[in-house]
Formats: structure tokens, sequence, C-alpha cells
């Protein structure tokens, strides 16, 4: 049910594909916020789509308990008419180190990412003892790049430590600043070998999880068809969406921005994009509006 062609994205508005849809998963950073100021007519649009019926799980890399995005979204301004629920990738996390009986854990990241290791029965310990561990992100995201972490990463892989990476993406926009994210550091790992576990889109897990929290707010089973992902990211959101057989609305203000052209995307730029990573989205609009 492609709105778009390979040769000539059109740009969209959300209002008429919602009724093909009863479920959205909705990305947070770079679709109702880009990390300083809340997207307000994307906050109206998936409150429309809640108040003709539709459920809307919001779906997040963000290293963190759901709790903690909920409360940022509210600091943002964000109003709580435009979703349901939210499920993180540290929610993610957590459930793996639960479901493998872990509560020790190593911790690259910054302090400010350790609400995700609040859970009492985790114990934070050092690398020469711990089972397993988790990336949230670089610990001076301002001034490293993932290749200040190759020292550690070497000595993961010689005790043959599996790590759980808590954001898959490789870079976020804050405001107009790009910042290397956690993914990237555990993309390092994976090529040397190593054992990473993803938490996040575009990882299954999160994808499963959402629609379960989607079919309990409606009451019932939904099918894929039915369910539609919107997001910012090639690499996170169309292409989770995909393998998870989902359709896609895509946001081309987001992290692509500067490459597409911000405000009015380039449409051959984009039929670019989507040729060379080989996804198609459902619809293109530079801001998600109703």
């Amino acid at each position: 049910m492609s709105a778009i062609s390979d040769a000539s994205p059109a740009f969209a508005r959300f209002a008429p594909l919602a009724h093909g849809y009863e479920v959205v998963l909705c990305d947070v950073w770079g679709v109702l916020h880009d990390g300083v100021t809340a997207h307000l007519d994307a906050a109206d649009a998936l409150t429309r789509f809640r108040a003709a019926g539709g459920a809307v799980v919001l779906v997040s890399n963000a290293p963190r308990a759901s709790e903690w995005v909920v409360g940022n979204l509210d600091e943002k301004g964000v109003p709580r008419s435009a979703w349901d629920a939210v499920i993180t990738s540290g929610d993610v996390s957590r459930r793996m180190l639960a479901d493998r009986g872990l509560t020790d854990v190593h911790h690259i990241g910054p302090k400010r990412d350790l609400p995700l290791l609040g859970d009492e029965r985790l114990r934070l310990v050092a690398l020469e003892e711990a089972p397993i561990a988790v990336v949230t992100g670089l610990v001076d995201d301002a001034n490293e790049n993932p290749d200040d972490y190759a020292d550690r990463l070497a000595e993961l892989k010689r005790r043959g430590l599996a790590l759980i990476c808590a954001n898959p993406d490789l870079v976020v926009m804050v405001g107009a600043t790009q910042l290397w994210c956690a993914g990237a550091i555990a993309d390092r790992y994976e090529e040397m070998g190593g054992e990473v576990l993803w938490a996040g889109k575009p990882y299954p897990a999160v994808y499963e999880a959402a629609l379960r929290l989607a079919g309990d707010i409606l009451g019932r089973d939904v099918h894929r068809s039915r369910a539609v992902a919107i997001g910012d990211a090639v690499r996170t959101d169309l292409a989770g969406a995909t393998a998870a057989g989902l359709d896609c609305v895509f946001v081309a203000d987001g992290i692509h921005a500067e490459e597409l052209g911000p405000g009015a995307p380039d449409p051959e730029k984009l039929a670019a994009l989507f040729a060379e990573h080989g996804y198609q989205p459902v619809a293109v609009m530079p801001r998600l509006v109703w």
C-alpha cells in the first residue's frame, strides 16, 4: 500500500492514511521533539488519531526506563493526550538482564544514564568482575568518539563478554548538534567479533513488546497490517518497521535533515536514500502533521 514510488516520493499528511490503521508505533526523538523543542503538530496528529479510536505506543531508543521518557516529554510540553504507552530500549535492556538472571553488570556510558541501572536488583561492577556489560552511550559525548573505547572493547572481547546495547542509535541530533550514541560503540564491538545484544530499534524485541502493549490497550490482538511505525531514521525506524512487517511513515526533517534539506526535503535525495538502503516507506512528510 505504498503511497510513493521509488522514483518520486510524495510529501503527505497523516490524516488521509490514518483510517487504514488502528495502532501507531511512534518514535520520540526526531518526531515529537528535537531534543530541545516539542513538535506540537506531531503531538496534535497523534492526539487526533487516538480520539478516533486508535492506540499510540511511543517506541524510543532512550537507554532509560520508560518513566524517564514520560517525565522528559512532560518537561518539553508534549501533551499526554498524544500517547497511550511508552516502551524504551532501556526497558528491553532490563528485561534482557532479568531473563538471563544477571544482577552484576559493567556500565559503559555517562552517569546521567544510571537510572537504567537503578533497579535495586542490579549492581554496578568493575569490568574484571562483570559477567556482562551494557553500553548506554559515550561518557563524554561532546568530546569523545567511538574510537576512544577501543581498549575497553578489546578487554571485553578478551574476556568473552556479551555487550547489551541500550541505545542502537549511531547518532542523535540535539537541536542542531549531532552527538554519537551507544550504537556506534556497539557497532565497533560487533566488528571486532564481540557478541552484541541489541535492545531497541531496529531489532525485533522492542517491536514485539510494543505490539503487545497496543493489544493490551485495545483489548484485542493487532494484525501487523493494521499497525504503522512513524520515525525519522532509515537505519532504525524504517529498517526496523520493515523487518517487523510493518508499514512506516518517514519523517524527513529529523536525523537526515541536513543531507535531505531541512523543511523541504529534496525528492531525488529521498529516492536515492531509500534506494541505497533498500527500504520504502508508505509516505514521507517533512514533519508529522495531521
